[in-house]
């Protein structure tokens, strides 16, 4: 009984992180709004201590702010949060393809590629959920490849740190199907152990990250672009 107990607890709890995960992103609730306990609880019929282990989860993940006697309000994402994220992402994940490159057995390039088609799947058929799972999959088999346990960590923790961030970029239309694609090039870069066009092509892709989900927020805020980065990409 306690084991199913448990397994409820934490299931609620996820759902509670869906939940706000999924308002946040799709701008149900906005920066600087209250998330409000009380309706949490009522909603999911729980206490608010696993609501409030939910809140500290996301606020580890750049969703929320807890402010203490206040609550938790819909942290402001700013334009030098995501450019700090991805220059930091492009030159420790650039230097991690390099080692890689050198390092990856055939078995695990085989096992990347079929990671990789079924990204393309995912993309196809526009789930942002599963493909930032799977995504997060692709990237920690070479990361554990390149060999630096201190780099891969220090990488993950950073990813967590910035959840938010990376999965608002993928958030946004015709991104994924990019990845997939940058994805491919950089297969090739491993099957010819070319570790400087690895780290050229991670480099690359964290750029386009940043500028894509730059590009996003001032579309949101009512600006307007010349040609998006994500029609760049799709002419070449």
């Amino acid at each position: 009984m306690k084991t199913r107990r448990i397994e409820q607890h934490l299931t609620l709890r996820e759902k509670i992180l869906e939940t706000i995960r999924d308002a946040i992103l799709k701008g149900t609730l906005k920066p600087g709004e209250k998330v409000a306990e009380p309706e949490l609880a009522e909603r999911f019929g729980i206490s608010r201590t696993p609501i409030r282990e939910a809140f500290r989860q996301l606020e580890s993940e750049g969703y929320l702010t807890v402010v203490p006697r206040k609550g938790a309000v819909v942290a402001a994402l700013s334009e030098q949060d995501v450019q700090e994220y991805y220059a930091i992402k492009s030159i420790l994940e650039g230097y991690a393809a390099e080692l890689a490159a050198t390092r990856l057995s055939e078995k695990e390039i085989e096992k990347l590629e079929a990671i990789n088609k079924r990204l393309r799947k995912l993309a196809e058929e526009g789930d942002v959920k599963v493909f930032f799972r799977v995504h997060n999959e692709f990237h920690a088999l070479f990361l554990k490849a390149a060999g630096n346990s201190k780099l891969c960590e220090l990488i993950q923790q950073l990813g967590l740190k910035f959840n938010r961030l990376r999965m608002a970029s993928l958030s946004v239309d015709g991104r994924m199907a990019i990845s997939v694609a940058e994805h491919d090039k950089l297969l090739a870069a491993f099957r010819n152990h070319d570790g400087d066009q690895a780290e050229h092509l991670v480099k690359k892709t964290a750029n386009i990250g940043g500028k894509v989900l730059l590009e996003s927020m001032t579309q949101a805020e009512g600006g307007k672009g010349k040609k998006s980065i994500l029609e760049e990409q799709i002419d070449v």
